[in-house]
């Protein structure tokens, strides 16, 4: 389990999160939603340690992030960030895959057989069977999206954070995608910006406003036009198909 409380963050000169607070949801998938420079991205980099905030705290399984190693984070969380560039990686798709299994190995370890079976079969449930001997600089972006993914479900590790998993995919992949993500059971918190995919395959919503987690809840609680049109100033409608609720958006609010 991760939590955040009372999270601020300054970068230079500007204050990216103000009192954030977020925490993961047993087996569960929870969304992290907002506008462009809302702070998603930022709070999700503070839950994994690639930043530190200027106050409150971070805690994995109840132990402040400062205190853990940085195997020690790698074990409990398992990471697929934005950036996908494979410029300079020299290694197959396999390969890229099999490092995922690296904090389950000593420092002068190799791997096993056992490793190779995760990494394949990881590579399995992204829809890449086949693709382990290609070289990973060759693939498309979403291929190489669903690579990260394979990797970090080949970590085995008991908590995923997602940083716009769906970017480079295609409506298929963004749906399957995230269809996988619930499928794990495993806790989870994900940034997405579209809403509809998040009503649709999050458990739980928290929405950010200039740095702060101004509400959150299930979905239908958090999608709702009273509670959204403040934030992202504008028009939302909400329809249904008799299956799925969708939001409809209008002209922006003058």
């Amino acid at each position: 389990m991760i939590a955040a409380t009372g999270i601020d963050l300054r970068l230079g000169a500007v204050d990216v999160l103000a009192g954030a607070q977020l925490c993961t949801r047993p087996g569960q998938v929870v969304g992290l939603i907002g506008p462009n420079g809302s702070g998603k991205s930022s709070l999700l980099r503070c839950l994994y340690g690639m930043l530190r905030p200027n106050r409150g705290a971070v805690l994995i399984g109840g132990e402040a992030i400062e205190s853990l190693s940085q195997r020690s984070i790698a074990r409990a969380v398992a990471v697929v960030a934005q950036d996908t560039s494979a410029d300079g990686i020299g290694i197959t798709v396999g390969e890229f895959v099999l490092l995922g299994r690296h904090i389950h190995r000593g420092d002068h370890q190799g791997f096993t057989d056992h490793d190779r079976r995760v990494a394949l079969d990881a590579l399995a449930l992204v829809d890449l069977s086949g693709f382990a001997e290609r070289s990973l600089h060759e693939l498309s972006g979403g291929e190489r999206q669903r690579v990260m993914i394979a990797r970090c479900i080949a970590q085995q590790s008991p908590v995923m954070l997602l940083d716009e998993p769906t970017n480079h995919l295609d409506v298929r992949y963004q749906h399957e995608t995230l269809m996988l993500v619930r499928s794990l059971e495993i806790d989870s918190i994900v940034v997405l910006h579209d809403l509809n995919l998040a009503g649709r395959y999050c458990d739980h919503l928290a929405l950010l406003d200039r740095g702060t987690v101004v509400h959150q809840g299930p979905p239908e609680n958090v999608l709702r036009s009273d509670v959204l049109e403040p934030v992202y100033g504008i028009e939302v409608r909400r329809l249904a198909d008799g299956q799925h609720t969708y939001l409809a958006f209008g002209p922006p609010s003058l």
